[in-house]
């Protein structure tokens, strides 16, 4: 039996399937695999489109079947769980610019028009796609000013085909997409096919079932005066970040937690609203049937019977207590198995020191610190892209250069205990360390800068006053002159 990498590599030598029929077989598969569905899930459930949404209240009919429920209350209630912890580790990781850093100077300099604002915002976004949808994809190109730049693609149009087993290198890249169009006066959508190897890239335009070549092309091309030369990138130019090693997205760790959230929430929500149309008991009613008496109930609040007849409710009991401590143990399952921290807890009732702030974010510092792994690595192979454009353009190999890309969490803290703390290790460490630590300080270099500044101020005010300063600003104060010299 072939494996799919055998069956790529022998295309030219009688291989028992095409390029097309090997595209056409994958994206199938692709279309229906739970793989892209927990990925469409991940995303809707972040938009808080939760699947209570679309479940109608039933109740059974005379003949025993499941039915709408139309005269009851049917409140559904999604809650943002998945929205909520998905932003809470984007936050935690990369609300603070992550800071790549060589010892390289002028590389350095080339990183860091690389790695600016725009492309932090374009990296955030990024990594919402990967916790989402298990794995998110960057794609370096060319703008028309002749930049290199990376574009975010969206996870469920995207299939890679690995060479290993531990996903860690392409063989070929499958983008699937839909686009739309006007045919004849009428808008139709059509469905495109990229296929991506390490010979270019090759589009095709389903039809009837089969795909139909539209255009095949190099990965770019370099523009020499007028001519244009094909270039081909030596890796297949997608870079992929994932959430775990596992590929697996948030949304299959806490799904049925939060389903079960949604459903008591919203089954309580419609008893308490029910609970006025209670069930009536009527004897001897003279009318001439239930519906008469329920509307007379319900827009007259008024019942008609006859002789010594009445009307009898039963009402409906809620467990109130049984009720809150389900949702409360329901609500803990969410935050512990995806990895997060419930705010709302009583634990932040009071201002927690800094041990304990520690303890309540270590399940959310480990998730991230799988994330920060994964996506080190992504980062590692996106350098390559960059390092090969800088070779071609500076003619400065920068490839053997260590890179290393710092990302500072954005951990909340006891302000009045660091602030003791940096006070209290004056003179044990350096003052640069104590300024990068303390909470006011957003950019130390900044700070140390109107440090030196107040104290520069300070030595001149000593010196117009008469006292030993400092005139020449190298921060030591003149020693007084003996008299007897």
């Amino acid at each position: 039996m072939e494996t799919l990498q055998e069956i790529l590599e022998n295309l030219d030598a009688n291989a028992p399937m095409t390029l097309e029929e090997i595209i056409q077989a994958e994206v199938s598969d692709w279309e229906r695999s739970d793989e892209r569905k927990q990925m469409l899930i991940g995303k809707r459930y972040y938009r808080i489109k939760n699947d209570i949404l679309e479940q109608r209240r039933k109740t059974i009919d005379a003949e025993g079947r499941m039915v709408a429920a139309d005269n009851l209350a049917d409140n559904r209630i999604p809650h943002g769980f998945v929205r909520k912890l998905v932003d809470q580790k984007i936050g935690y990781l990369l609300s603070k610019p992550f800071l790549p850093k060589t010892k390289k100077p002028e590389y350095q300099s080339e990183l860091d028009l690389f790695f600016n604002d725009d492309f932090k915002m374009l990296f955030k976004n990024t990594g919402k796609d990967a916790v989402n949808c298990g794995k998110a994809w960057l794609h370096p190109y060319y703008t028309d000013t002749g930049e290199l730049a990376f574009m975010k693609m969206n996870p469920e149009e995207c299939l890679p085909i690995w060479k290993d087993a531990a996903h860690t290198e392409l063989a070929a890249f499958i983008r699937i997409y839909e686009i739309e169009g006007y045919v004849a006066k009428k808008k139709q959508t059509v469905k495109r096919i990229e296929w991506w190897d390490l010979d270019g890239v090759q589009i095709f335009e389903e039809e009837a079932g089969k795909l139909k070549q539209l255009e095949k092309r190099n990965h770019l091309a370099l523009v020499e005066g007028s001519a244009e030369k094909p270039l081909n990138w030596e890796r297949v130019p997608f870079v992929c970040f994932k959430y775990n090693s596992e590929e697996q997205p948030l949304i299959e760790l806490i799904k049925k937690q939060v389903d079960d959230y949604d459903k008591q929430k919203s089954a309580n929500s419609n008893n308490l609203e029910d609970l006025p149309n209670s069930i009536y008991v009527v004897k001897n009613y003279s009318g001439q049937g239930g519906g008469e008496f329920r509307e007379n109930i319900s827009r007259f609040r008024v019942a008609f019977v006859d002789g010594d007849g009445g009307v009898d409710t039963i009402s409906l009991d809620l467990d109130t207590e049984a009720y809150s401590n389900h949702m409360e143990m329901t609500r803990k399952d969410i935050f512990e198995f995806g990895r997060g921290v419930d705010t709302q807890s009583d634990k932040f009732s009071s201002a927690p020191s800094g041990i304990a702030l520690r303890s309540l974010y270590q399940d959310l510092d480990l998730d991230c610190n799988d994330i920060e792994n994964e996506f080190q690595a992504g980062l590692k192979q996106l350098i390559w892209f960059i390092d090969i454009h800088l070779a071609a353009m500076t003619d400065n190999d920068y490839s053997e250069e260590t890179v290393t890309f710092i990302f500072n969490r954005d951990m909340p803290i006891n302000e009045s205990e660091a602030i003791t703390d940096a006070s209290n290790s004056m003179g044990v460490i350096s003052k640069e360390t104590i300024v990068a630590n303390h909470p006011w300080v957003t950019n130390t270099k900044e700070e140390l800068a109107r440090i030196e500044a107040e104290e520069q101020a300070e030595l001149k005010k000593m010196e117009d006053y008469g006292l030993p300063g400092d005139s020449e600003g190298t921060g030591n104060a003149k020693p007084e002159e003996d008299d007897d010299e």
